[in-house]
């Protein structure tokens, strides 16, 4: 088993589809956890959601299943690392390689305001490069649909990365918000990455009406080796006024700054972006498959004695039984998650 991430209530790790030898991400998570932590409603709207999409740009999902003790989600494995991982390790990246993020997750959020899809939680931990560099959106736990001409209500998000209109609806002042939230955070990101640091201070406790009064009397600085391009876009992406602001893929592309963009290219890929990601390690924090190992009370790499010591106990002569399902865009049946494999010969 080699655990590559975490969240506040799953874990992510790598399998071995056995038939085809295919490697997976496989996110699992505790039932117990997502019943106490009332996020059970989340979990399979994550799932609904993820089972009907498939693009370029996503960290696409192909099976689920669930055993005595978690559900598990087995989606495309990308060894590149998430951006917030090489922001820690202080990669520096070029003009060209951001617009180009910006460019492969516009592409996204395009297929996504087709679906009526918000995602509402974009930022560097959710964007996953493949071992060519290429983004990749992920992690809709907390994605809303919205029915046509309709507004979500409902607050969800990362504080840094929230556009104003969110805290103008936790003020109860706003009747709603829609897909330039989506955009908001992508400026926010893309600024990021260039600078290192985001453009605005707020921490987890601040009041919404000081982060609004923020975003109207703090402004973010642009810094003077930036081309002209580069600005005008965060400028358009980052305007308070969610009316004014870039929030669809048409808008972007009239953007002068990417009117050299060959956008068929980028959609297929055959554009490399400027970063490439090391191929002789995995991009991923150590302490995850540590923590694991060493702190985690019920580690899965221990999961098949466990419930095979339970079903002894129960006086049961069947092995544990698995319930399982596969997407309609699945290339083969699974019939249950003894077809995958934790993966333990992936060495960093």
């Amino acid at each position: 088993l080699l655990a590559i991430g975490k969240g506040s209530f799953g874990k992510v790790c790598i399998v071995q589809k056995k038939d085809t030898k295919k490697m997976y991400a496989m996110k699992y998570m505790n039932k117990l956890k997502c019943v106490e932590r009332n996020e059970v409603r989340n979990v399979f709207k994550e799932l609904q959601i993820m089972q009907n999409l498939e693009h370029p740009f996503l960290v696409n999902f192909w099976y689920s299943f669930q055993d005595e003790e978690d559900m598990c989600m087995v989606v495309d494995l990308l060894l590149g690392g998430d951006l917030r991982y090489h922001l820690q390790q202080n990669v520096h990246f070029t003009e060209s390689t951001v617009k180009h993020y910006v460019c492969e997750i516009a592409l996204a959020l395009h297929y996504l305001r087709n679906k009526r899809i918000i995602h509402r939680d974009i930022k560097p931990d959710n964007i996953l490069l493949d071992e060519h560099g290429h983004a990749h959106l992920t992690d809709f736990n907390i994605a809303a649909i919205v029915k046509e001409d309709l507004k979500a209500t409902s607050i969800a998000g990362t504080k840094p990365y929230m556009a104003p209109e969110l805290f103008q609806s936790l003020e109860g002042t706003h009747p709603g918000y829609s897909f330039a939230v989506d955009w908001w955070s992508l400026g926010i990101t893309a600024y990021e990455l260039l600078r290192g640091q985001r453009p605005y201070i707020m921490r987890a406790n601040t009041p919404a009406n000081e982060i609004l009064q923020t975003f109207h009397k703090a402004h973010p600085c642009y810094t003077a080796a930036w081309s002209t391009g580069i600005k005008s876009l965060l400028q358009k992406l980052l305007c308070v006024d969610a009316q004014k602001r870039i929030s669809s893929l048409s808008e972007l592309q009239d953007l002068e700054y990417l009117s050299d963009v060959n956008w068929d290219a980028v959609l297929n890929k055959q554009i490399p972006p400027g970063f490439l990601p090391n191929r002789r390690r995995l991009n991923c924090d150590p302490t995850f498959e540590l923590e694991e190992m060493i702190l985690e009370s019920k580690p899965l790499h221990k999961k098949k004695k466990r419930l095979a010591r339970k079903t002894r106990e129960s006086g049961s002569d069947g092995s544990p039984q698995v319930k399982c399902q596969t997407n309609q865009k699945s290339h083969f049946a699974m019939q249950n998650c003894k077809e995958f494999r934790s993966f333990s010969s992936y060495h960093t």
